[in-house]
């Protein structure tokens, strides 16, 4: 059930933006893509970069409930960064915008990556993100992230209230 805080706006246009496939080449910009490899790899730039020196790290399984693909906010985190992966081996998406020091991240500087359920992203500090998504029902993920992440470093841009429409993830 939806409540005021969580309703989406009245939306006056969504506008279809394409599913990017995961690599670490495309995925650069915003973060690390953390694939299954062997045991005792040495670390190495193929690994998440992570940085939790402004607090204590929280790592946790979120479940999230059924809600579409439509992107109405993105939102980012300046102070650390943030690990996702979904529970189950499940296929997700993530909508992402390079870290800046802009209020909001233009409509046509987000980009949507299909997750493949054996893959791990972590986000750079001030990554934007939206997501995870997924279709269908509840679904559950690993987050790590700081334990007062989404209290003192949660920034969002309504997307529906800055530029009047909402992104629509198509293949």
């Amino acid at each position: 059930m939806s409540t005021p805080e969580t309703a989406p706006e009245a939306v006056a246009e969504t506008r279809a933006v394409p599913i990017h496939a995961l690599t670490p080449e495309a995925f650069a910009p915003f973060g690390t893509v953390v694939v299954p490899m062997e045991d005792g790899v040495p670390f190495g730039p193929q690994d998440a970069q992570l940085d939790f020196s402004a607090g204590t790290p929280r790592f946790y399984a979120m479940r999230l409930p059924a809600r579409g693909l439509t992107i109405h906010r993105i939102t980012r985190h300046k102070a650390v960064t943030q690990t996702l992966a979904s529970v189950g081996g499940k296929t997700w998406y993530l909508g992402v915008a390079a870290p800046g020091e802009a209020e909001a991240p233009t409509l046509e500087s987000i980009k949507v990556f299909r997750i493949p359920g054996d893959a791990a992203v972590a986000l750079y500090k001030g990554t934007w993100h939206a997501g995870p998504l997924f279709e269908g029902e509840e679904q559950s993920f690993f987050n790590l992230e700081l334990a007062d992440t989404n209290v003192v470093d949660h920034d969002t841009c309504n997307l529906i209230k800055r530029y009047g429409c909402a992104l629509m993830p198509t293949a």
